[in-house]
């Protein structure tokens, strides 16, 4: 017993030596360096007890052509909405781009296949809908299919719906391959499209959504590009089919499309815009609702229940939101 306690003295002698002291101070220092630091998004809170009227840049307005508004949504019983898993979340009122609600909106993060809102749109700007398409190598296609072989030929219009409604990996990789410049140069016009619309937070890697390093967005970014969507007319009417069948050329292979958005053609008002889902990424979607004429759009990325949430907020939406005019 005399021998283990003398023992014990030594080590805490050792222990309590100035080089050890020392040593402590340095290995406690690492740690604190190592933990998170405290920043503007660790402490944010949504204010609560007000309704919310703030308004998205002018530059929604110009997206939809739409005049200097009179109406806005008023939550006059201020009613709130509940708890949402979505790490960030925007609804935005269309005519007047008054913010109903948001959630972190101009966190980046990976926007999964709501990427595929801007392939549409460069595909559609820059290739003819009845223009053919030779399906190549599709070696570098993973994930949600259209069911497309190597040496397919289909519009682009067909592609098209298979981006949109079933929402293929290999419809964005033969619509950006199919580009006279390249695959890369097809994502470079992707980014530049983002700078023409000022979504000044998204940098695209790739026409899919597809895990990326450096390929983000944020909802508010989203918001804006799905109302450039809706803007166009044939895009708008593809998003909000819940099914269709479209063929190749010969018109002897048929390609059974089914909407990944399990809200259209189910929740009354729901017209699109896009899913996404990857395991990092989570659950994303971006939704354009219409309800007795007024449009709302609603962009969430990080949702543990996409569908489940959204229609919590299509609900609190136009049970609680009177469209009324307010003055200068």
């Amino acid at each position: 017993m005399r021998e283990l306690s003398d023992e014990f003295r030594i080590f805490l002698k050792k222990f309590a030596s100035p080089l050890n002291r020392f040593l402590s101070l340095v290995f406690l220092g690492l740690f604190l360096m190592l933990l998170p630091p405290q920043n503007a998004y660790s402490t944010w809170e949504i204010p609560e007890g007000k309704p919310i009227v703030r308004q998205l840049p002018r530059q929604l307005a110009e997206l939809a052509d739409l005049p200097e508004p009179d109406i806005y949504p008023v939550n006059g019983a201020n009613i709130q909405l509940p708890w949402l898993s979505a790490r960030s979340v925007i609804v935005v009122d269309v005519d007047s781009k008054a913010v109903l609600f948001s959630k972190y909106p101009d966190w980046q993060l990976h926007p999964a296949s709501t990427t595929k809102m801007m392939t549409a749109l460069v595909a559609f700007e820059n290739y003819d809908l009845t223009e053919t398409v030779t399906v190549g190598d599709l070696n570098n296609s993973y994930g949600q299919s259209m069911k497309l072989e190597s040496g397919d030929q289909l519009t682009v219009e067909n592609l098209l719906y298979g981006l949109l409604v079933q929402s293929g990996n290999d419809a964005a990789l033969v619509l950006a391959d199919h580009f006279p410049e390249g695959y890369q140069a097809f994502i470079e016009k992707m980014n530049q499209k983002a700078k023409e619309l000022h979504l000044s937070q998204t940098f695209f890697k790739n026409p899919s959504g597809i895990e990326s390093l450096g390929h983000v967005s944020t909802v508010h970014d989203l918001v804006l590009l799905g109302a450039e969507v809706i803007k166009n007319q044939t895009l708008a009417e593809m998003v909000a089919l819940p099914a269709v069948v479209v063929t190749d050329t010969t018109g002897e292979k048929d390609y059974q499309l089914t909407n990944i958005n399990q809200l259209v053609g189910r929740t009354p008002g729901v017209k699109g815009i896009k899913t996404g889902w990857t395991e990092n990424a989570g659950e994303c979607l971006v939704t354009l609702v219409e309800r007795n004429g007024h449009q709302v759009i609603i962009a969430l990325l990080g949702s543990s229940d996409r569908f489940g949430e959204t229609k919590i907020i299509i609900d609190w939406i136009f049970a609680n939101h009177q469209w009324q005019e307010i003055g200068d």
